[in-house]
């Protein structure tokens, strides 16, 4: 395995003297004294799959959830075959349809009853010996509405909620989606710190895929703190359908993309702007340490205007104040 580090969203930094030889990682310096990013290293998860459960009862039928606490809900039949589907599904994109072999997958979990049955049933897919391993985790359970949901009740909720931000309302005995973020982000800390201890016990000569199943809103708030995306862009994103999926996947540069894997159709279905899907396109080719010299359109969402240069800026000032 290399000896390398990973910096917040998961880029390899390696020192410059090791030069790996992988399938994914093959790079070329014509300057050995300059500072070559290595795009691809083995020990970093090729794909990060983000899955919604399949249809619940109380997708079906929100009168549910006044009777059975949200954690309880179960799948429809519906939903268990959603499952099976989007297992299949997943299979073909970790295998290459097949073609690939050097391939493991590790999952991560939602405790709530609809999240477990949705993995239960996909990993039918999937044989003993491609699963490292299974992990619940609490911190991305669904959203806390506040224990039993009076429909009526709810309806006026959610109704102030659009009035007022869907990002910084907090359900009354319950959370925003800002509480959602902390904690989603907490664990993406934690799952960093497992890819780089490797506690997955993770073979550097296996393409690694981590799934989390999950739910619509955790998963969004996981793909708005990956990408730094604003709330103001949060709240553009649609919600995943039922079992469906967002791959975040290594490009040849270094950089996770969702562009790697999907179209821009999608992504523009999901409530990405224009923008955003260019930046995905960029890093789906990026190398890591050029970041900071692409991200012009970034800066533009937060200042009116920047000089292009301190002379600019100078002469603008002064003429603002002889005026």
């Amino acid at each position: 395995m290399i000896n390398s580090t990973v910096d917040d969203n998961g880029r390899a930094q390696i020192p410059d003297q090791q030069q790996h030889h992988c399938h994914c990682c093959q790079f070329h310096s014509q300057n050995q004294h300059k500072p070559v990013p290595v795009p691809v290293p083995k020990c970093l998860p090729k794909r990060i799959i983000l899955v919604r459960h399949g249809e619940s009862e109380g997708n079906k039928d929100d009168a549910m959830y006044t009777v059975t606490p949200d954690y309880r809900i179960p799948l429809t039949p519906k939903g268990i075959d959603q499952a099976k589907d989007a297992g299949s599904r997943i299979f073909d994109i970790v295998s290459d349809n097949g073609s690939e072999d050097n391939w493991k997958v590790y999952f991560y979990v939602s405790p709530y009853v609809r999240a477990r049955s949705t993995l239960r049933e996909i990993g039918r897919a999937f044989s003993r010996r491609r699963v490292l391993g299974v992990r619940e985790e609490c911190r991305i359970r669904e959203q806390d509405f506040g224990n039993f949901q009076v429909a009526d009740r709810m309806k006026v909720i959610k109704e102030t909620r659009e009035r007022f931000g869907r990002f910084f309302y907090r359900f009354p005995e319950g959370e925003s989606a800002a509480d959602v973020y902390d904690r989603v982000s907490s664990f993406l800390e934690s799952l960093w710190r497992d890819i780089d201890m490797n506690r997955l016990h993770h073979d550097p000569n296996d393409d690694l895929n981590l799934v989390i199943i999950s739910h619509g809103l955790a998963s969004r708030v996981f793909l708005m703190k990956w990408f730094k995306w604003t709330v103001e862009q949060f709240e553009y994103l649609s919600n995943l359908g039922n079992c469906g999926f967002r791959v975040i996947q290594l490009g040849l540069g270094g950089e996770y993309s969702l562009a790697v894997h999907h179209t821009e159709e999608e992504m523009l279905e999901w409530g990405l702007s224009p923008e955003m899907i260019s930046d995905q396109k960029w890093r789906a080719h990026a190398s890591r340490c050029s970041w900071k010299d692409k991200c012009s359109w970034y800066l533009d969402a937060f200042f009116d205007h920047l000089a292009n240069s301190d002379e600019d800026d100078y002469d603008e000032v002064k003429s603002d104040f002889s005026d």
